[in-house]
């Protein structure tokens, strides 16, 4: 007797399965018709909308196989192939729902795809994190959503998680006022706040009004979305038209500054305003430009940055919070993860793990720190890690991210417009890392330490591209930890944290009658790290800074080589400088130096020692902070070399 190969059931004939899977198309097609004009109304709500869309997806897929399979048939019966059904000009066009509908599809179309992903998604209701969340928000209901930071984002947010009109009722208010306060400001020839200071904010502005008009639409006047819609879409418009900007049909061109650049936190923020105005307006317009012109840039961009960060740096670099925001919507929304073209994400895991310091409430001080001056860990790092763990490609990394959100210093968000972040999940099963030496190559900053305990010593290097306005010109520059600062850039105690010279940063300061050269910014050349890792977080680094220069009429060559063991940082200067130019090595320290010798000083708990050239020594005038706005601390400084120093840094 033969056998039916057993996978759960018998298998039917082709010709049986086939006629089995039109009968249950004919019966989920009209279900899901009225399943998704329910849901798409808002009477189903939007994880329906989610659902129902998703199996749309599965059915349209389906029906292609279906058609695929009757035209092999015909083919395989007749010999003939099937008539063809015209060109495209002569097909009757794709009915597509109407916008402002509130989602609604038109005749037997099948439902929008939601526009936007609902916190249900991911939300544990039952935790903490939510009730503080929750507590926020009605506590914004209660004064009218004026609290610090608020936005009508969170309000929808709440509303999608508990659906209470209050939540709407106040988003409605917030966004309203924005778009009435807009055409105050147009109507008396001027321009609205989302142009301020080059559409930085027009993010988080059209993010509020994308979120109220696609969660809260049935509690929305037609006037009013008819309003918001035109001034949506002039802000968005305007972003990418700089030149052509207008406002009531007034021209307000702009520089444009970063539209066309991924790796600057305005980009972020322009990302942010197109995608949420085109998934919530369902514009094929938008839709197009997104994945056929900025999603493919952004992508190409972070492909060419290994071992994560940014080169604005770790102040603004807390933008990839944003960034990667934007992946889980775009993902959640779409189903296209942006995060997978490139392992950007993930890596960068792995880089903010190392950028901290072995205490776990300060980061690697580099670029600008417009925030705060002091690099201390924040809501925003905890939220950036949040979002990286969300889109890591391994378990490996998501524990990693795990481990850091469970020993950092920051347990939980501390500013209530950040407590919806913490509704991601943070992991159950935190791995602490085993390697010591990591080299973010695309940034150019490498990390090291002796162990993963509280008090190992650290040290982060910096070389590699300069090539934006956040960066500094540190090109070349070290920091190094041990219970605290040892050596660390000037720029942490100035009241901006935007200094961004030489003078600042512990490196060699070259000066050429009196000028102090300077390092510029480059896309078409970069200075060069070699990492050689050893045991016990041990390494050699050589780096070539030369090109880091705007011209050679100071420097002509600088070489610089990290060597690393045993708590013990030992930095090898080679460089040829033209007629006139001073070389000077220079460390920036916390605290008072004292001269031990003419070739040794202590600050601290750190020692600095001239191990060659013979006739270099340490200038005994230890500047007090004159080359930061609000005063500094100290600088040691190592003169009376034109070719190299070789100095030894080690702790006491």
């Amino acid at each position: 007797m033969s056998r039916i190969p057993f996978s759960g059931s018998p298998r039917l004939p082709r010709s049986a399965r086939w006629r089995c899977f039109l009968l249950s198309l004919s019966v989920t097609v009209p279900l899901l018709t009225c399943l998704g004009a329910a849901s798409a109304s808002g009477l189903l709500g939007q994880r329906a909308q989610w659902i129902t869309a998703r199996t749309w997806t599965d059915v349209r897929t389906a029906a292609a196989q279906v058609g695929s399979f009757t035209r092999s048939r015909f083919v395989s019966l007749t010999g003939r192939k099937p008539a063809s059904a015209g060109n495209s000009a002569n097909r009757p066009p794709v009915q597509t729902p109407v916008t402002g509908d509130g989602g609604a599809s038109q005749n037997s179309a099948p439902p929008r795809l939601v526009a936007l992903p609902s916190a249900r998604l991911y939300a544990d209701r039952g935790s903490a994190a939510y009730t503080r969340f929750k507590n926020w928000v009605d506590a914004a209901v209660g004064n009218g959503g004026t609290g610090y930071g608020f936005t009508a984002s969170e309000a929808v947010m709440m509303y999608q998680l508990s659906p209470e009109t209050r939540y709407c009722t106040l988003a409605i208010s917030i966004a309203e006022r924005q778009v009435a306060a807009a055409e105050t400001a147009i109507a008396g020839g001027g321009r609205p706040a989302v142009s301020n200071d080059s559409y930085l904010e027009v993010g988080t502005m059209i993010a509020d009004v994308a979120t109220t008009l696609d969660t809260c639409g049935a509690f929305i006047t037609a006037s009013q979305r008819n309003r918001w819609s035109a001034y949506a879409e002039q802000a968005v418009w305007n972003i990418w038209n700089y030149g052509s900007a207008q406002w009531g049909g007034r021209s307000f061109p702009w520089s444009g500054w970063s539209i066309s650049n991924p790796g600057n936190n305005y980009y972020y923020s322009f990302l942010e305003a197109t995608m949420y105005w085109a998934l919530a307006s369902r514009s094929t317009t938008w839709m197009t430009f997104l994945q056929t012109n900025k999603l493919p840039a952004l992508r190409e961009y972070f492909a060419r940055l290994p071992g994560g960060g940014s080169s604005e740096g770790t102040g603004y670099g807390t933008s990839h919070m944003r960034l990667f925001w934007l992946y889980e919507v775009w993902r959640d929304a779409t189903g296209t993860n942006l995060a997978l073209a490139s392992p950007h994400a993930t890596d960068s895991i792995y880089y903010w793990v190392n950028a901290t310091v072995p205490t776990m409430d300060r980061f690697a001080p580099i670029g600008d720190q417009a925030r705060n001056s002091v690099p201390e860990l924040y809501d925003y790092h905890r939220r950036l890690m949040l979002e990286a763990r969300d889109l890591a490609l391994s378990n490996e990394a998501r524990n990693v991210a795990t481990w850091w959100l469970r020993n950092i210093s920051v347990s939980q968000m501390t500013s209530g417009f950040n407590y919806r972040y913490d509704l991601l999940p943070a992991g159950t099963t935190p791995v602490q890392p085993s390697e010591l030496v990591y080299h973010a190559k695309g940034v150019g900053h490498l990390f090291a330490r002796t162990g993963w305990d509280r008090n190992a010593m650290w040290v982060a290097i910096v070389a590699g591209p300069y090539n934006e306005s956040h960066a500094h010109q540190d090109q070349g520059s070290f920091t190094l930890f041990a219970g605290d600062w040892l050596a660390v850039t000037a720029n942490i105690w100035s009241g901006s944290g935007i200094n961004q010279g030489t003078d600042v940063h512990n490196l060699v300061r070259f000066a050429r009658n009196g000028t102090i050269a300077r390092q510029c910014e480059s896309n078409s050349r970069a200075s060069t790290l070699d990492v050689n890792p050893g045991s016990g977080g041990a390494f050699t680094a050589n780096a070539n800074l030369t090109p880091s220069f705007c011209d050679n009429t100071a420097v002509t060559s600088w070489q610089r080589q990290f060597a690393f063991a045993n708590r013990r940082l030992t930095v090898s200067d080679q460089f040829a400088v033209t007629s006139g130019t001073t070389a000077t090595f220079q460390v920036n320290v916390p605290v008072a130096p004292t001269l031990v010798n003419s070739r040794e000083a202590t600050a601290g708990r750190l020692r600095v020692r001239v191990l060659s050239p013979a006739n270099a020594t340490i200038n005994s005038n230890f500047s007090s902070g004159k080359y930061v706005e609000d005063g500094a601390r100290y600088r040691i400084d190592v003169t009376g070399s034109t070719t190299g120093y070789v100095v030894e840094l080690s702790e006491i």
